[in-house]
């Protein structure tokens, strides 16, 4: 097994959080949607797997590179 830590494409607030850790996750599904100038941009799982950490609160800000999701696969 081995993680891959999901990063943000965009600098932006942390809008939903759609998979919580245990969830499973398959590639390409929405894990988190960010809202950066007015849109919503979802973060997408790049591997089928299992979500095992959250690392954004509902909320909060992310710069683009920002780690905020990790998934087991």
């Amino acid at each position: 097994m081995a993680d891959v830590r999901v990063k943000s494409d965009i600098a932006g607030s942390v809008w939903k959080i759609l998979k919580q850790p245990g969830e499973a996750v398959e590639e390409e599904e929405p894990v988190i949607l960010l809202e950066s100038m007015k849109m919503e941009i979802p973060v997408m799982a790049p591997r089928t797997g299992t979500v095992i950490e959250i690392r954004v609160a509902e909320g909060e800000m992310v710069a683009e590179g920002d780690v905020v999701v990790v998934i087991r696969f």
